[in-house]
């Protein structure tokens, strides 16, 4: 099955939505779980590893965020295509 161009377009920008929302969610999810380190001044061994996890988990938030979004995109992209929207139909009537 080919895509039309109105298809592509709509993918590129799902695309830059599941990334810059992806990097909303990492960005905020950091400082939270780094907040021991930051805000109580953990030194040592255990603030290299508070840090290391907050950037794993950040990282697999940003990844999972990804994926939520483009999967959603795809099966309501198969969705209207199997119903036939944008078709030529009106949506007013």
């Amino acid at each position: 099955m080919t895509r039309d161009q109105k298809d592509r377009d709509a993918v590129t920008v799902e695309i830059g939505y599941a990334v810059f929302s992806a990097g909303l969610l990492a960005g905020a999810v950091w400082p939270v779980l780094a907040s021991p380190v930051l805000l109580f001044g953990v030194a040592g061994s255990a603030a290299k590893a508070v840090v290391g996890t907050a950037t794993a988990l950040s990282a697999a938030a940003l990844l999972w965020r990804v994926a939520v979004v483009l999967w959603g995109f795809d099966s309501r992209l198969r969705t209207r295509r199997a119903y036939g929207a944008g078709q030529g139909a009106s949506r007013n009537g």
